[in-house]
């Protein structure tokens, strides 16, 4: 597997996890989650792109 895909996989399902608690129950760092899923997400993008080059 793509180191890139698995980082992307793990930031973005890290980050909605965050999300989803930080909505039932704020807590300190919270927008953190929202920068995981942005870092992830592009991260899954670099995985899914390949290596065309």
């Amino acid at each position: 597997m793509n180191t890139a895909l698995a980082a992307g996989l793990a930031f973005t399902l890290a980050g909605l996890v965050g999300y989803l608690v930080g909505v039932a129950a704020p807590y300190p760092g919270r927008a953190f989650s929202v920068t995981g899923v942005m870092v992830g997400v592009t991260l899954l993008a670099i995985g899914w792109g390949g290596d065309s080059a």
